[in-house]
This record gives C-alpha cells, sequence and structure tokens, in this order.
C-alpha cells in the first residue's frame, strides 16, 4: 500500500528560513523590554515583530488543499510560538531580574507583562485555531486540554499532545491531496463496473449519516462511482438480501452498466451472499469483497442470546426498533438482525447457500478482516465487548472473531505494528479517524484499483 505521508514526493515541506525568522520575531517582540528601557523608540520595533510573529506563519508553508489544513497549520506555529517563546522569556526574565530586581517594582513589572500579554496571544490565537478547525483532536482532547490547562505541568504535556495530533493530521491530509493530484489522470478506481457499498447492522447509509467516512469521496477522487446500498439497518439476512438485490437491479437498469461490484462491510457480507446465491441476481454482479464479515458466525452472539431473559431480549429489541424508525426504518427487526450473526444461524444459512459456485458463475469474490490489540484500540462499545468476543471467539475485531472473516478466493488480513489495531468500525473509516500504522483511505483505493485491473 502506498504510504504518501513517508513519500518525499508529497510530504509538507516548510519553508525553514520564514519558519526561523516567525519564531525569532515574536521572541523578539516578547522580551524586548530592556531594549525599550534604553531607547523608547524600540518600542516601534517591538510592535513590528509582533505583527510579523501572525503574519509569517502564513508564509511558512504553501500548497494547502483548503482553508481548514491551512488554519490548522497556522494554529499549531501558534502554539510552537508559544511554547518557544515561553521558554526563552523565562531564561530573559532572570537574566533581568539580576540587573533590575533591585530597583523596585515599578521597574521590572514590565518585564513580566509584556513577555505574559505577547505569549498569552499567541497561546489563545493557537489555540483557537486547532480547536475550531482540528477533526482528529475529537472531544476527548480537547477536554483533556482543556481541564489540564489549569494544572502546572500537566498542561505542557496536554498542549503537546495537542500539537502532535494535530500536526500529524496536517501532514497526513497534505500528503494524501498531493498524491490524489500526481495520479489524478491515472483514475486508478475508475473500475469497468460501479462500486455498490453495503452496510453493515444497525446502521445506515443515506439520508443523515455516511457509513463509510471519508472513504467514499477518496475513491471518487481516483475515479470511482459510488452507490449506496440503502437498505434498513436491522433486518434478517434473506429481507436485507431481498433489499440489496432490488438495489442492484435499479442500478444496473438506470445506469445501463450490465454489473456492479460490490463491497460489503460485516452482516451486509452475509447479506449480500446471499442475494447473489440465493436470489438469482449473480449475473448482474462482477465481484463480491465482504471486508470484517462474521461468514462462520459469532459464537458470543449465541452465548447472549441464550442467556439473557426474555424480557431484556423484548425490552432492548423494542428500543432499538423505535430508535431505527425515527431515522426512517419502516419495518426494523433487531431480534432477526442479531439472531442472523450467531455462528448457529449462519452454520445453517452457509447450507442454504452452499449449492451455488460463485466462480463458476462468473463472480469474483475476496474477503478482507482485521483485527483489535486490546480493549483500548476500539472506540465504545468495542472497547468494552472486545474481552467478551475474544472469550468466545478468540482474536478479534471488537465484534467478530478472526476465524470468522475468511471467505472467497482471495483473503486480506490487515495487520498494523502498533498496539492499537484495527476494530470493526475503524476498517470502514466509520469515526473518520487517522489510525496508526493503516490509511483505511488508501486501503480501499488499493482495493479497487485491484478490482479495476482486473477488468472488473
Amino acid at each position: 500500500m502506498q504510504n504518501a505521508e513517508n513519500d518525499s514526493r508529497y510530504k509538507l515541506k516548510e519553508r525553514i528560513p520564514i519558519v526561523i525568522l516567525h519564531y525569532l520575531t515574536g521572541i523578539f517582540a516578547a522580551n524586548s523590554y530592556m531594549l525599550i528601557r534604553l531607547d523608547s523608540k524600540f518600542w516601534i520595533l517591538a510592535l513590528l515583530c509582533f505583527a510579523a510573529a501572525f503574519v509569517l506563519p502564513l508564509f511558512c508553508a504553501g500548497g494547502f488543499p483548503g482553508q481548514r489544513l491551512k488554519t490548522c497549520y497556522y494554529g499549531i506555529k501558534m502554539l510552537i510560538m508559544f511554547l518557544v517563546s515561553t521558554t526563552v522569556s523565562i531564561i530573559v526574565f532572570i537574566i533581568e531580574m539580576v540587573y533590575i530586581g533591585k530597583e523596585g517594582f515599578l521597574a521590572w513589572w514590565p518585564a513580566v507583562a509584556i513577555p505574559y500579554t505577547a505569549e498569552l496571544v499567541y497561546f489563545w490565537v493557537g489555540i483557537i485555531c486547532v480547536y475550531a478547525v482540528s477533526k482528529q483532536l475529537g472531544l476527548k482532547y480537547r477536554l483533556i486540554g482543556i481541564f489540564c490547562g489549569m494544572i502546572p505541568i500537566a498542561h505542557l504535556f496536554a498542549l503537546g499532545i495537542i500539537i502532535k495530533k494535530a500536526d500529524a493530521e496536517v501532514k497526513l491530509e497534505y500528503a494524501k491531496n498531493k498524491l490524489d493530484i500526481a495520479r489524478a489522470k491515472d483514475q486508478v478506481c475508475a473500475t469497468k463496473y460501479p462500486i455498490l457499498l453495503v452496510h453493515g447492522v444497525f446502521f445506515r447509509d443515506f439520508d443523515h449519516f455516511n457509513y463509510w467516512g471519508r472513504t467514499p469521496a477518496e475513491l471518487e477522487k481516483n475515479g470511482a462511482k459510488i452507490f449506496y446500498g440503502e437498505h434498513e439497518s436491522a433486518s434478517s439476512v434473506p429481507e436485507s438480501a431481498r433489499q440489496i438485490a432490488n438495489k442492484v437491479l435499479d442500478i444496473v437498469r438506470e445506469q445501463n452498466c450490465g454489473k456492479v461490484n460490490i463491497i460489503a462491510h460485516s452482516k451486509g457480507g452475509l447479506d449480500t451472499r446471499y442475494a447473489v446465491s440465493m436470489l438469482g441476481i449473480a449475473p448482474y454482479v462482477a465481484s463480491v469483497t465482504t471486508v470484517n464479515t462474521p461468514h462462520w458466525g459469532c459464537e458470543f452472539a449465541d452465548y447472549l442470546l441464550s442467556k439473557a431473559p426474555q424480557k431484556m431480549r423484548e425490552s432492548v429489541a423494542a428500543g432499538y426498533n423505535a430508535a431505527l424508525r425515527k431515522v426512517g426504518d419502516l419495518h426494523p427487526d433487531f431480534i432477526s438482525a442479531v439472531t442472523d450473526l450467531t455462528a448457529s444461524k449462519c452454520r445453517a444459512l452457509n447450507k442454504d447457500m452452499s449449492g451455488f459456485d460463485f466462480k463458476a458463475n462468473g463472480v469474483y469474490t475476496q474477503s478482507v478482516g482485521s483485527v483489535m490489540s486490546r480493549p483500548e484500540g476500539g472506540r465504545f462499545p468495542l472497547n468494552m465487548s472486545y474481552m467478551l468476543v475474544k472469550a468466545f471467539d478468540g482474536k478479534n475485531d471488537g465484534l467478530v472473531g478472526m476465524n470468522s472473516f475468511k471467505w472467497g478466493e482471495k483473503f486480506t488480513f490487515i495487520e498494523t505494528t502498533t498496539k492499537r489495531g484495527v476494530s470493526h468500525g475503524d476498517v470502514i473509516d466509520l469515526n473518520r479517524e487517522n489510525i496508526p500504522g493503516f490509511d483505511v483511505r488508501e486501503f480501499f483505493v488499493e482495493l479497487v484499483s485491484d478490482l479495476k485491473n482486473r477488468g472488473l
């Protein structure tokens, strides 16, 4: 997989002389008191340097794809200025006290007020810019910054984390944009047949929320034509399959494209397999790619359904179904959807579908799977379910065991060198989060590019 962030051709290139000048002007403006004492005309130079400290970051780097990243970069530079200037100001103040400390309060208070005011402005301009536009900080790191901001020493560590997260975001998005521009003419994702994205259980892919995060836009930038399953969020496999089959036929008829390539996540993979093998749409499907699909079911789901009291099951189902109706589902069926994810039910479904040969019917098949490395590696509720699933299904992505992913002619297992791993939601960019060691958008670009290269 191409890693644009580590490719020197796409790295953010800063104009180092301007960066250095930026820091020097800001530091001088904050620590100009002794010169002003010698000659009041230095006030003019100090004010000019103060103004330059806010203008120069605009020219420290160029080529940003949009104002958001440029603003984030600007904020980072101002926060770094705050840290550097504060460090220098402490040293300068100690030196100043050696010379003017005995002259009394009226002599030395400006030595505190001037740098304090300058650095306060540096900090607030920087933090407002970063907080306003960064997408990777999330609520967690914003709250850490707010709470730790009132605790000495801790606030410096928190600020360091905020700068690091925002800086990584800017560099990654800059690199990805440069890469997309460089390969735009190649249209690496312009497959012969359009792509149909099929979502998993308890989510929707239209109206209120794009289930696939930033991935569809990235694929479209590289030439893909994208459609969505638009089926209900919670139904039995046969019912979801019926809706998907109708969607495939609609796309083929309206687009006059002959076939579609289907990429399905989670239960959507089971729904798609059933639609192709049992509902007669194989002639209209070029390929099926399943992503973290429980092809062989989830043992922990069997356990939960067998142990949960009837009243509890009915209460939870009623709550889910009511919520799903509010977002547009007509006939949500929580119990049927969950039951079809159990290992016992999947064995029955696999038996029903076993008579159909995808390859013999001209449908290319492949599967993808990933696992988390530890509970902390996933967002709620996957961080809570990880250990339960592990007890029944072994290594897992927070919901599905590793042994349940493999299906089709080709299997791709996603591995990272980080302790986090890749969760059930990470693998489709559900949370729009940059995962260390795994570029989800580039992964799907590579996956669709491979379909193109296969003539699909």
